[in-house]
């Protein structure tokens, strides 16, 4: 388990932040995997970064093992691919509300670092992802959720138009990155390997996004004040406030 005390928001220049906020709306990428036995059992999330050039690379990781919640279901077959023992006496678990309250609070450090309104989920299959975080969300009531609530970027799909692979192992393998069956399954290495493989797609994909955003701005989609960053751009008026 990564050290649970909150850390700092990460250290951005400001062109780099205008960057990464017109990158993607104004939405900040984040990805996240939830390894289950029925129930949320470990979560780990890896913030994105990007260098002055705009290319993406993954930042850091921070993963907490869960206590299953009152009623969970314990799934022996999910348990034995994961290899998780749930009541391990060495398992340094937290409670359901106490591990996404810190999650969350790294998520809000860089959202603000970048200029960014909101985190957006990446994920490998993300739906599934993302269905998990927000049942835990209202199953423990946490009230500051930083993430857009049905929105996300799946790299199975992305890795499928780009690779030719939609299987985790098989797409890190095609794009050049070392994968370790060993590690494979545990919720940190799933999700640093999901961040790698949705920086190197996204970068591949830099000239595209360049075209596209000339034609955005030709049409005056890209204001004046999210050109300089001067400006923030504003919440989706169905979401809440980060």
């Amino acid at each position: 388990m990564s050290d649970p005390l909150p850390t700092s928001a990460p250290t951005v220049e400001p062109a780099t932040a205008t960057l990464m906020a017109r990158r993607f709306r104004g939405y900040l990428p984040v990805a996240i995997d939830v390894e289950t036995g029925g129930f949320k059992v470990a979560t780990a999330l890896v913030l994105i970064d990007m260098d002055g050039d705009g290319r993406l690379r993954r930042g850091a990781t921070h993963d907490y093992h869960v206590i299953p919640f009152e009623g969970a279901r314990l799934d022996p077959v999910s348990l034995s691919v994961t290899g998780i023992d749930p009541w391990h006496p060495l398992r340094p678990a937290l409670p359901e509300r106490d591990a996404l309250q810190r999650v969350f609070r790294e998520v809000r450090h860089a959202v603000r670092a970048y200029n960014c309104r909101r985190a957006i989920l990446v994920g490998h299959n993300a739906a599934f992802d993302l269905a998990f975080i927000n049942a835990a969300v209202a199953r423990a009531d946490v009230k500051r959720n930083p993430f857009h609530p049905f929105s996300c970027f799946d790299t199975a799909t992305l890795a499928g138009a780009a690779l030719g692979q939609t299987v985790l192992a098989k797409a890190i393998t095609v794009a050049g990155l070392d994968w370790d069956a060993d590690s494979a399954h545990s919720a940190r290495y799933d999700a640093e390997r999901s961040a790698d493989l949705f920086c190197l797609v996204c970068n591949l994909l830099r000239d595209s996004h360049r075209s596209a955003e000339e034609r955005a701005r030709a049409l005056g989609w890209v204001s004046e004040a999210a050109e300089t960053g001067t400006d923030e751009p504003p919440l989706d008026a169905e979401l809440p406030p980060i």
